[in-house]
């Protein structure tokens, strides 16, 4: 009978012994922190590989003060979430992020005040470093959560709430959403034409109000029917499609504030009988790839760089979580950023 008994768990000791070194130097090197030698980083490394030593999580977290987890918190239903190809591109750019800073992602989804309270408690137990924050509407209680429990946070998207706009402490990731929009009407214009919609995203949320700002920029005087709000989910694209035609039957073109809308809409004007793009031009916002490239005909959309927003609110989070560690004073602040976009044309405008 083979023997069942499990082999000891290698030793911070023990590590340090076949490296060579004390047992602090591997400690140090093992948690990540500076003033080692390479050559001796380098024998502790080796001599990890070999032992296979994997560091006691609870012991790293008493030394480090670091849990090595991260709350990624979306501020939308499951479902939605889920079925929207935006989320999954934005989320796979946080997840290699982490991955690559040896992080874990804790994902936390919020609908009701039932999940506000939750999020609250787990936050407040000090089981993550730090959030990232996104798809936030107005009147939100998540930015007075993380503020209050004082955790590190960085936003996906321009905060909207009263106060934030004068705020250099808060900290976002945000694409050109206005500017993506003017370029998008700018387009259709360029097209020659003159009887041009616009479908929104929610209009409690930052990226639909800019994306309409831009939308106005160009055409100051468009007439109010011409405007319809959506939800961001294709159901929703051709419903506001549907309102739009039996509005102004004589539209000529429209810009819709996010791709899965844009397919929706695309599917309500061939019900219609509209052809795509000689009767109706149509462009989107995002370019996820999933929808833009597959819609019938292909989308033109603006192009916001998903996953790399991801990326860079994690980025800007570990910037400002080794500022805290290293009680760096007034100094230079982080500054929030936010990411130009580009016109990708192919066959509905």
């Amino acid at each position: 009978m083979p023997d069942q008994t499990a082999a000891p768990r290698p030793t911070l000791e023990a590590v340090a012994e076949r490296a060579g070194v004390s047992r602090a130097t591997v400690s140090r090197v093992v948690n990540g922190g500076s003033g080692v030698r390479e050559a001796l980083v380098e024998k502790v490394r080796r001599a990890v590989d070999e032992l296979g030593y994997v560091p006691n999580q609870a012991a790293r977290t008493l030394v480090t003060r670091r849990t090595g987890a991260v709350a990624v918190i979306v501020a939308e239903p499951e479902a939605k979430v889920f079925t929207n190809p935006f989320f999954a591109e934005q989320l796979l750019g946080i997840s290699r992020e982490l991955t690559a800073h040896d992080l874990q992602l804790v994902l936390l989804l919020v609908e009701g005040n039932a999940d506000y309270e939750r999020v609250g408690r787990y936050l407040a137990g000090g089981h993550v470093d730090g959030a990232l924050l996104f798809s936030l509407h107005d009147e939100d209680p998540l930015p007075a959560i993380t503020r209050r429990i004082g955790i590190p946070t960085v936003f996906g998207g321009r905060p909207g709430w009263r106060d934030a706009e004068g705020d250099r402490s808060i900290l976002y990731v945000d694409t050109d959403n206005r500017g993506g929009a003017r370029e998008a009407v700018r387009h259709l214009l360029s097209l020659g034409r003159s009887r041009i919609a616009t479908i929104t995203g929610p209009m409690d949320q930052t990226a639909s109000a800019d994306r309409l700002d831009g939308f106005h920029d160009l055409l100051m005087d468009a007439d109010p029917q011409l405007v319809v709000e959506g939800d961001f989910t294709e159901a929703g694209g051709a419903r506001a499609m549907a309102v739009l035609l039996d509005r102004v039957p004589d539209l000529d073109a429209v810009f819709v504030a996010s791709d899965l809308m844009a397919s929706g809409a695309l599917r309500l004007l061939r019900e219609r009988g509209r052809r795509v793009p000689q009767d109706v031009a149509v462009v989107g916002f995002d370019d996820v790839t999933s929808v833009a490239e597959l819609t019938d005909p292909p989308l033109t959309t603006v192009r916001q760089e998903i996953a790399e927003m991801g990326r860079l609110m994690v980025r800007l989070l570990l910037r400002d979580l080794d500022r805290r560690a290293k009680g760096d004073g007034p100094g230079r602040p982080l500054t929030s950023l936010v990411i130009p976009t580009r016109l990708i044309r192919r066959a509905t405008a």
